[in-house]
């Protein structure tokens, strides 16, 4: 029996050996390659955090919803529940198959959530689709979520922010997804008709008939950096019309060159300048960039004592 290899060995390995790291600690960049540790990447919302980079990386309704309202507070907004597989669709796999995948991927329901709440203390309604969820496509609940999100404004007087990110329409529901087109389009009509703010927020990617109907009906048209903005996608449009594409095209920073946009805002820059637009659009004063504490107790004498410009004294 050899002591050295059966037994002092295993023990200095089993005092020095490495600590396995877990593989979802880190992120690699696509756009640069920089391996992003996760809890800086999830506190800089999902945004590169090389400054040469700044490259949006997708984030969730309810994360962006957490770094939207005041204080990572929203109540949820009820969606009426469509009929479940319509056309008993199948391809590769059972439609309610898919949807079931899905939601275990996600954590969700569907592929918008919509909520209420404050920002920069201002009731406002924001709905958020969800890209992981079946590519963000729009079928019948997206439909109904948008109509909520607009009957709940009108209901409360707030503005509506909408957070598009979609492949298009449902394939699964065929006619009956591409007829959510003119609803969320009458929906965002009747929340023009009360006279009240509509801000939409383009970011990756946005296409088909998403783009068609209510993601480009807004008052104001922002987006995120380098969001692929469309209907049809780039590789489509080469093939149709057998030329060579400019640079950047379809890109948020091509559309605001060529006025389809008013604004590319950075994630990290875009809840204050919702703020800023919602408020103005609001008729309401700018927002107080601070606030201030409580008084203290015995502050009403000090508040009384007249200023030094006051008494005219240095």
């Amino acid at each position: 029996m050899n002591w050295i290899t059966n037994y002092v060995r295993p023990t200095i390995n089993s005092l020095f050996s490495r600590r396995e790291v877990p593989e979802n600690l880190w992120t690699k960049c696509p756009e640069c390659g920089t391996m992003l540790f996760h809890r800086e990447l999830t506190d800089n919302l999902q945004v590169c955090t090389n400054p040469s980079c700044q490259h949006h990386l997708p984030i969730s309704p309810r994360d962006r919803f957490k770094a939207l309202f005041d204080g990572g507070i929203f109540g949820e907004v009820a969606v009426p529940e469509p009929v479940t597989d319509p056309l008993q669709f199948r391809d590769q796999k059972k439609y309610p198959d898919r949807m079931k995948a899905a939601q275990k991927a996600t954590g969700e329901k569907e592929a918008m959530l919509v909520a209420e709440g404050e920002i920069g203390r201002q009731l406002v309604v924001a709905a958020a689709q969800d890209f992981s969820f079946m590519a963000g496509s729009m079928g019948m609940y997206v439909g109904n979520a948008l109509i909520a999100a607009c009957e709940r404004a009108v209901e409360r007087r707030a503005p509506l922010v909408v957070f598009a990110a979609a492949g298009g329409a449902r394939m699964q529901e065929g006619i009956l997804s591409l007829m959510q087109m003119p609803r969320t389009t009458v929906a965002i009509q009747m929340l023009k008709e009360a006279g009240l703010p509509y801000i939409c927020v383009l970011t990756h990617p946005t296409t088909g008939g998403v783009t068609a109907s209510y993601a480009m009906l807004g008052d104001i048209q922002i987006a995120e950096p380098n969001a692929l903005i469309c209907f049809a996608g780039p590789r489509v449009i080469e093939q149709t019309i057998r030329e060579k594409l400019p640079e950047g095209f379809q890109r948020a920073e091509y559309l605001l060159d060529h006025g389809m946009l008013d604004r590319v805002t950075n994630r990290n820059q875009m809840r204050g300048e919702l703020i800023t637009i919602l408020r103005m659009l609001s008729g309401l004063p700018p927002a107080v960039a601070g606030e201030l504490p409580a008084p203290a107790e015995g502050a009403d004498s000090i508040a009384a004592a007249p200023s030094a410009a006051e008494t005219g004294e240095p």
